[in-house]
């Protein structure tokens, strides 16, 4: 399982997919509203981000598709996306004059959701993650119980990388870490900062296993998940949600102080 976290946007997680679930967000939000009759409730947004020295500085490309009903004229559609949605979600500095729109690219989205498009995959685990930023172990989330690691432990790491950030210690983190069946203690634990790091990263892991257990019991424990909170995780990824951290609990800063005291 692996945990990301970066400082490149406030909720301490990958520009692209932060603007990207923004994006959906409205969409979905001006839907509910019923102020735009012709919006339909299937989506898909896509953000590139282009980076110097490791940092966002530009978006190169926006990509919106959204469902509508049969009347909708394209380019209203096209003018809805651009001034309402995205010049109010995405930040100013971060388009220029060569920022491309693709909105409905293939032109008409009327029939959506399963009946246009489903099969046997499951759930994006990309999407549901880091946006591909962070390396992903490759089992879901959804549709498991926390007593399944692939679930809780990839909980675990954002709650550990995003206090690492929080902490100051680095910019980025990525924690790694396996287990064997019947064997409670992870076989490997690892962290890699990517040279962003203000201490070295063999420093950082050691004060990560004296602040937190990942030992899978104690991972349902610390981040309190047996509980009906899953539904909040199913839209808009399962990492970024800083507003109800009494239910997302793995999006809490709480251990960034005792991770900067644990460093020795």
């Amino acid at each position: 399982m692996f945990g990301y976290a970066t400082n490149e946007t406030p909720e301490l997680m990958p520009a692209a997919i932060m603007y990207a679930h923004q994006l959906g967000r409205e969409l979905t939000r001006i839907r509910k509203s019923g102020k735009v009759k012709w919006l339909r409730p299937d989506a898909k947004t896509q953000v590139s981000v282009q980076y110097i020295d490791d940092q966002p500085v530009r978006i190169t490309h926006i990509v919106i598709s959204t469902q509508h009903s049969p009347e909708a004229k394209h380019k209203t559609i096209q003018e809805f996306c651009l001034e309402e949605v995205i010049r109010k979600v995405v930040p100013r500095q971060m388009l220029d004059k060569t920022t491309r729109y693709l909105i409905n690219p293939t032109g008409r989205f009327v029939v959506g959701g399963p009946q246009g498009d489903t099969g046997l995959t499951g759930r994006k685990i990309i999407v549901d993650s880091y946006g591909g930023m962070g390396r992903h172990g490759g089992g879901a989330f959804s549709g498991k119980d926390p007593s399944k690691v692939d679930r809780s432990a990839a909980y675990m790491g954002r709650y550990v990388a995003k206090n690492i950030v929080a902490s100051g210690l680095a910019t980025s983190a990525e924690i790694q870490f396996a287990y064997a069946i019947g064997y409670p203690e992870p076989v490997s634990v690892c962290v890699n900062t990517f040279g962003t790091g203000k201490v070295p990263d063999e420093l950082i892991e050691k004060a990560v296993c004296a602040v937190f257990s990942f030992k899978p019991a104690d991972i349902i424990k610390q981040l309190n998940l047996l509980r009906p909170i899953y539904s909040k995780t199913t839209n808009y990824g399962h990492f970024g949600k800083v507003d109800d951290l009494d239910s997302i609990t793995w999006e809490r800063t709480d251990k960034a102080g005792a991770l900067k005291r644990a460093v020795k």
